[in-house]
């Protein structure tokens, strides 16, 4: 098995994207309570924060900080994963590969993983996320946009008020 170079912090704060491996699918929007509960029980059996999160129908983006002394967010994508695609009735498309391996065909393999560096870099991710869904994150049901604006930390305008996050990235 490969050894991917990963930056791990015991307690990090880390930035995630996470595909679907056919990205024409619109499996997390349409099982989204599927995908709840994948979150939940990986949750219950390895804590972690989401401090921010988007789903979108074919990849999600999300902020999400680890308990103090572990750095382990593979394991807990791994699970996520697991508990997501058992649930899912199997009618997807798998390669040679994926069929020998007794695979689904659900995710990608891998995630993209980016440790966030301080409170700037923070908030650019979590502005990100909440940015990202079509530009339009006012009417998209899976964010955590609603809370933040819900509890005060974004104001009311605050979508009219930003900047062209690619200036960010």
């Amino acid at each position: 098995m490969p050894n991917y170079r990963r930056n791990r912090v015991p307690g990090g704060c880390y930035f995630f994207t996470v595909n679907l491996l056919e990205r024409r699918k619109h499996l997390l929007t349409q099982h989204i309570d599927i995908l709840r509960e994948a979150f939940r029980k990986t949750k219950q059996q390895r804590p972690f924060h989401f401090d921010a999160i988007v789903i979108l129908p074919e990849h999600l983006h999300c902020v999400l900080t680890l308990p103090p002394n572990d750095d382990d967010y593979s394991g807990r994508w791994r699970a996520i994963k697991k508990h997501f695609t058992k649930d899912i009735p199997a009618a997807e498309w798998r390669s040679h590969t994926r069929i020998k391996r007794d695979e689904r065909g659900i995710w990608q393999r891998r995630f993209w993983e980016h440790t966030i560096r301080d409170e700037t870099d923070y908030a650019n991710h979590v502005d990100y996320i909440h940015y990202n869904p079509v530009k339009h994150p006012r009417d998209w049901p899976y964010s955590s946009y609603h809370c933040y604006i819900t509890l005060g930390i974004y104001p009311p305008d605050w979508f009219d008020r930003l900047p062209d996050f690619n200036d960010n990235f």
